[in-house]
């Protein structure tokens, strides 16, 4: 019979991500890119990609990147975790804004509208794996340019999909959610809990 997995390798630079694998009491490793790694392409949108597609290929790709990372350090076996978290428009995908005036931009289309927050997470190994996503919805009441300039000179929406952070500043201008608050933060516990139970761990 084989041995029950002590512990995952999180293949995620996100301290969110960290901080719900922590809530869920799982016990976890980084496995972050190298400089020989240029992790930002693996995010690139293929044209006229629809979001759900996109998020779940990339997923993918950083597990792929990541196991060959594992192997590549000669790393103990483990599961590894990646994910990716996209927001969504219709079929317009919201990346990490490339800078202040972008993310303004950003957050003056979305305001005053409902979009789709989409998390996939996939777990595993060089046997075997699995995925799952998570499908939410945000609204924004509309958003005046001198909040969003205030929001922006905090300097929290850079590195975040669709320019804001849930559980930062934003959330004052959240009218509502439906889905998974988690998946919006970046990892959505329940479908990760049960990714891990699949593979052996007790959560």
């Amino acid at each position: 019979m084989a041995s029950r997995p002590t512990f995952i390798y999180l293949a995620s630079q996100s301290p969110r991500r960290r901080q719900l694998l922590d809530q869920l009491g799982v016990a976890h490793e980084l496995l972050l890119p190298g400089h020989d790694e240029d992790a930002e392409a693996i995010e690139a949108v293929l044209p006229g990609e629809a979001p759900a597609h996109y998020v779940r290929r990339v997923t993918g790709l950083k597990l792929d990147a990541a196991l060959a990372r594992r192997e590549r350090r000669s790393l103990p076996p483990a599961p590894v975790l990646c994910s990716d978290t996209t927001v969504a428009m219709g079929r317009r995908i919201y990346g990490k804004p490339a800078d202040a005036a972008d993310a303004a931009r950003m957050l003056a289309e979305l305001g005053g509208h409902t979009h789709r927050v989409l998390t996939a997470v996939a777990l595993g190994t060089a046997r075997r794996r699995a995925e799952v996503l998570s499908d939410s919805r945000v609204t924004f009441e509309p958003m005046t340019r001198s909040q969003i300039a205030r929001y922006v000179a905090t300097g929290e929406p850079m590195g975040k999909a669709g320019a804001y952070a849930i559980q930062g500043r934003a959330a004052m201008h959240v009218t509502r959610i439906v889905g998974s608050y988690s998946g919006i933060m970046g990892l959505p516990m329940h479908e990760t809990a049960q990714l891990l139970r699949e593979a052996g761990f007790v959560v």
